[in-house]
């Protein structure tokens, strides 16, 4: 009986972990920010070029601790991207379970899946210094050259 009270316990406070994808509010790299408070607007393109590369324009971003950013996206290119901030060792997790189920529809405030054409934002918080990454997760697009370093100062 200890064993199913315990069990059960430990199943109630692991099912919000599961709802949200695995992130809580704050994440290694930051959390989701307040709208109202932004520093400052970044622009990020997506694109393909002739030689079948496909990359983020610009290749890299850096921001200050504590700074909260909004991350306007555009799908300049001709297939379907998507734009996700984490830590490299999340990213290459997510990266892995993308090519096991690539039609996977995100919900997270740490990416944004956009058709060609479409605009979107992420309002984000760094909150913590360090070396990070953002990437277009969708099978191929990461070896193709979809990624890039993100630097908290």
């Amino acid at each position: 009986m200890k064993n199913l009270i315990l069990t059960t316990a430990l199943m109630a406070l692991a099912a919000p972990v599961f709802a949200d994808g695995g992130h809580g509010d704050e994440m290694a790299v930051g959390m989701p920010g307040d709208a109202a408070q932004v520093d400052r607007t970044v622009e990020v393109s997506m694109v393909e070029t002739e030689n079948a590369e496909m990359l983020f324009e610009p290749s890299d971003l850096s921001f200050e601790k504590g700074e909260t950013v909004r991350i306007v996206i555009t799908n300049t290119g001709y297939l379907e991207h998507e734009f996700v901030l984490d830590t490299s060792g999340e990213i290459t997790e997510h990266k892995a379970l993308m090519e096991e189920f690539p039609e996977m529809e995100h919900d997270d405030p740490n990416a944004v899946r956009l058709e060609p054409g479409e605009t979107g934002e992420i309002v984000w918080t760094f909150a913590n210094d360090g070396a990070f990454e953002y990437a277009c997760l969708i099978p191929g697009h990461y070896e193709s050259g979809m990624h890039g370093p993100l630097v908290v100062n």
